[in-house]
């Protein structure tokens, strides 16, 4: 078995990565919303804080109530217990990543988690 994995992903309104790239330790999706458009539902999570990166286009996402502007661009981290939705701009649409990982998991980044190798 090969030690990487390498999808392309089509223009869907949503596509989840945990499956087509067997990962193990986060969820990854990739999210469209046509102008005007918005997620159906309120949501939060029991254990997974979320990292969403703005691509393309603007909007907002409604954090506890809050309105947070999104543009192009833009990174928010929204811990487990907020409640969210996302809409896009009535003018335009939006398309962002989200990165769902289990809060307070990391233990080691960058410089701290790799290892030279001498080939």
């Amino acid at each position: 078995m090969s030690n990487f994995s390498k999808v392309s992903v089509t223009a869907d309104a949503r596509v989840e990565l945990h499956d087509k790239l067997s990962l193990t330790g986060a969820e990854i999706s990739i999210n469209r919303l046509p102008a005007g458009g918005s997620v159906p539902f309120v949501h939060a999570h029991k254990q997974n804080e979320e990292i969403y990166g703005i691509l393309e286009g603007k909007g907002k996402a409604v954090i506890d109530g809050e309105n947070v502007q999104l543009t192009a661009g833009d990174w928010v981290r929204i811990a487990p217990a907020a409640k969210r939705q996302f809409f896009a701009a009535e003018e335009e649409g939006i398309s962002y990543i989200c990165i769902q990982v289990k809060e307070n998991s990391l233990e080691g980044y960058t410089m701290d988690d790799a290892i030279a190798v001498n080939e």
